[in-house]
């Protein structure tokens, strides 16, 4: 017999009643019925009830054991009676009555009870990961990463794609997020970066003559983080070569449709060839967001016209000096209070903005100061133009043309859960397409790339050498599910004169892209085919099939908001010997005085 186990605890049915088993595992339950003990056995695979009486030379050492303690049993397999039988259970027809036990190790007092779902603070859960990784949820969640990275991998290679591996130690760049910078030993004064993504290497294995490259590739970026943001990450990152746009969706959709399809637990998802392609100025205007949740039926509509002339004089003065109104209809709201309303409006101002303005409607009788002002018949027939029924409300946001969709796009997301509208049950997927390839900084007073700066422009030369800057579109698009960005990708622009003259639009000069991106000009320079790619988030599509809100809840060994690993103490203190090999010395940072400390406290406190 192995000296551990013949079987796992989710393995034995009423097939196996008689035989001697031996299993190891995790005490995870325990119920005392006086001289009847029943131990609920766990280990990766499942769980089988244990069982032991005054008759099993196992029940003093069981009864003295803490949960959690590590054990191997041997027993003999029977069958429960007809009324114990567990039906939720793989293992729910039998049990094992135990005729000995050997304890492998003793678990002291737990900082968290691992068969219990009770909700535990964060900081417990990280620093004790390795329990809380016990517990059936989060454990669940790892098991569906490692299956969901095995499928895209299938389905890559299943599509022409090979796998290859890119440096971890890199070159910081001057695009992008922050670096992690790594100190270099032998070069005194020099550092390595982490990669933000392999975007540098993925396109030079175009230029070095592969067809079709990817990889589950380990990202860093040191940026502020939040629930659906990691510094540490993993992406599908994939590249090919003479491709358009339409080439890459053809790809990709069937990958991520059916990782989508096989994980979804029955939900529907967006077949694929059928997601939807929509213009980034299109899904700006009706969804106030570059990553719109298709499952909300709410559409935004830009209602500036209406009060050019309008006996509402704020919307009239904001009109007039050049910003927008945007609306997001309330269907069906005539049974709703005022309160409903009134809260929508708190809403908005907790969230930054000065407010969310609103007109009700009941029985075709319009209410509120905006319907009061702009008058019935000004109202009739901005309801005409929108569809709206006799019974619907609507919200208001205006102001600049960003700050009105944006405040648009958050009050169609409030609106909808607030009145139970989103469709459950189901993935929608869409691509946002046709970004501007440039846009204007307000701060620095010039004309500045406004998303990727190495996407070909549509039109390439022509378009950069004729075009008004800010009307060029990019051969730049992401991939949405469900309200969340799963990746950008582009066309890549493979053509030194063309990135020379893009980047010379955005006020920099050719020495500072020599400079700044020499491995890449060169490598354009000696034969550069069409390429482009993308790279979904693997932590987001986990986070997504998981049905988690936390993308900490599908990352096994996380680190917390302050980019810490409370279980490792990372980042630690490292000894002056270690700084002296890779020739960096500490600059003691001046304490702050009360009154600075005071300051600071005062300046966050609004945001906290």
């Amino acid at each position: 017999m192995h000296a551990y186990r013949t079987h796992n605890c989710a393995a034995l049915r009423a097939a196996d009643v008689g035989e001697t088993v031996r299993l190891s595992g995790w005490v995870h339950r325990k119920r005392d019925h006086g001289g009847l003990l029943f131990v609920d056995l766990r280990d990766h695979y499942g769980v089988t009830q244990i069982v032991a009486d005054e008759d099993s030379p196992a029940l003093a050492e069981l009864e003295r054991l803490r949960l959690e303690s590590v054990v191997t049993i041997d027993g003999e397999v029977k069958a429960r009676s007809a009324e114990t039988v567990n039906a939720n259970l793989p293992t729910g027809e039998i049990e094992v009555f135990a005729r000995s036990v050997a304890v492998q190790n003793h678990a002291d007092e737990l900082p968290l009870i691992v068969n219990s779902a009770e909700d535990y603070p964060e900081e417990t859960r990280l620093k004790y990961r390795f329990v809380d990784l016990r517990r059936e949820r989060l454990h669940k969640n790892i098991v569906l990463r490692s299956n969901v990275i095995a499928s895209l991998r299938r389905r890559m290679i299943e599509q022409g794609f090979t796998e290859f591996q890119t440096p971890i130690l890199g070159a910081s760049s001057p695009e992008g997020a922050r670096d992690y910078l790594v100190p270099s030993r032998l070069h005194p004064g020099r550092f390595y970066a982490l990669p933000q993504a392999p975007q540098m290497f993925k396109q030079l294995l175009m230029v070095a003559g592969f067809d079709r490259y990817f990889q589950i590739a380990p990202c860093f970026r040191d940026e502020d983080l939040r629930a659906d943001r990691s510094p540490e990450f993993y992406q599908l990152d994939f590249e090919m070569s003479f491709v358009t746009q339409e080439d890459v969706f053809n790809a990709i959709e069937p990958v991520l449709a059916g990782v989508f399809e096989e994980f979804s637990g029955g939900k529907s998802v967006t077949p694929a060839g059928e997601f939807p392609r929509i213009p980034y100025a299109e899904t700006m205007l009706k969804y106030g967001t570059d990553k719109p949740d298709l499952r909300n039926p709410l559409v935004i509509s830009d209602v500036t016209s209406h009060f050019e002339k309008s006996g509402f004089g704020l919307f009239e003065k904001i009109v007039g000096s050049g910003g927008r109104v945007r609306v997001i209809p309330a269907p069906n709201t005539h049974e709703k209070s005022r309160k409903f309303f009134d809260d929508m409006n708190d809403w908005a101002r907790r969230e930054g903005f000065a407010g969310l303005g609103y007109v009700t409607r009941k029985g075709g009788e319009f209410g509120g100061p905006i319907a009061k002002n702009h008058g019935t018949e000004g109202m009739e027939k901005l309801y005409a133009e929108l569809g709206l029924g006799e019974n619907d409300g609507l919200f208001f946001a205006a102001g600049k043309e960003k700050d009105a969709a944006r405040l648009a796009g958050a009050a169609r997301t409030r609106c909808a859960e607030e009145l139970g509208l989103i469709e459950a049950g189901c993935f929608k997927f869409c691509w946002i397409v046709d970004f501007p390839m440039f846009e204007y900084d307000e701060e620095a007073k010039k004309v500045d790339f406004s998303h990727n700066p190495f996407s070909m422009p549509q039109g390439e030369m022509e378009a950069l050498e004729n075009q008004d800057p800010l009307e060029i579109k990019a051969w730049q698009y992401d991939i949405v599910c469900n309200g969340y960005e799963l990746s950008s990708g582009a066309i890549r622009n493979h053509k030194p004169e063309i990135m020379y003259k893009a980047f010379e639009i955005a006020g920099y000069l050719k020495e500072e892209v020599d400079a700044n991106f020499s491995g890449m000009i060169e490598a354009f320079k000696l034969g550069a085919p069409p390429h482009g790619g993308s790279a979904p988030g693997i932590d987001r599509i986990v986070m997504l099939l998981a049905d988690e809100p936390n993308i900490r809840e599908v990352i096994a060994f996380p680190l917390n908001q302050k980019a810490q690993d409370l279980m490792m103490g990372a980042p630690s203190v490292v000894s002056p010997r270690q700084l002296r090999d890779v020739h960096i010395r500490l600059i003691e940072q001046p304490k702050a005085s009360e009154a600075d400390k005071a300051n600071v406290d005062a300046a966050v406190a609004p945001d906290s």
